[in-house]
């Protein structure tokens, strides 16, 4: 695989100077920042992520101020009571985009923060402490715990929240796969380990983020 050095050059020439590529870099939130977030932001965004899959996220989000009224502010406590006599009086709710099992995804999403919230005082614990060098560790985490939250979805998630995360977008993986660490999309153990790997170096090289080094590897892929 190629090092830092390439890949900054390589960006610095495709955006034509290093303010360029700077201003264009995503930022992530400290783990302190990210602590401070109230877990019922953390479940509103979870939810917000599994109704953008497969629809215009402009749509999904136009009406997010109903899914907040409608499920309580996202209060988990709340939510999690939502049984299925309720959810079904939400199918017939024309403010939200009424698909029954995505619906049924914040209840279940409510009972995995609260678990968390047992075992680490918040969830938000859990998004903040989680060691980046072992990111796929939390999207696996979150996959297997969560509901609806396979793929792409944890880390889009991540990233939502400002959790540093590299994402394996069509891009990323085109690139990864140029550089011979992955041939094909990153979706078993092993692929996820060696692309963790990667990215981990490259990180000790750069000392930036990951997202700032997905986003510049996705760049690499010429379109």
């Amino acid at each position: 695989m190629r090092d830092y050095k390439w890949l900054h050059e390589y960006c610095l020439n495709r955006f034509g100077s290093a303010a360029a590529l700077e201003a264009r870099l995503p930022q992530p939130l400290t783990p302190e920042q990210l602590r401070a977030i109230p877990d019922d932001r953390y479940l509103s965004q979870l939810s917000l992520r599994i109704f953008r899959a497969g629809l215009k996220h402009s749509l999904v989000d136009a009406k997010w101020p109903a899914f907040e009224q409608a499920f309580f502010g996202f209060d988990p406590h709340k939510a999690v009571l939502m049984g299925g006599e309720h959810i079904e009086r939400l199918m017939q709710d024309a403010r939200l985009i009424r698909h029954l099992g995505k619906l049924k995804s914040v209840p279940r999403n409510a009972q995995l923060i609260l678990d968390v919230q047992r075992e680490r005082g918040s969830f938000a614990a859990l998004i903040a402490d989680w060691p980046v060098t072992d990111i796929v560790g939390l999207w696996r985490y979150l996959a297997k715990h969560g509901n609806q939250m396979g793929g792409l979805s944890a880390p889009r998630f991540l990233r939502m929240v400002g959790k540093d995360t590299f994402v394996t977008t069509q891009d990323v993986v085109a690139a990864l796969s140029a550089q011979g660490i992955i041939d094909k999309a990153a979706t078993s153990q092993r692929d996820l380990a060696a692309v963790q790997a990667a990215f981990n170096e490259w990180q000790t090289q750069s000392g930036r983020p990951l997202c700032q080094l997905s986003f510049m590897l996705a760049h690499t892929v010429n379109h």
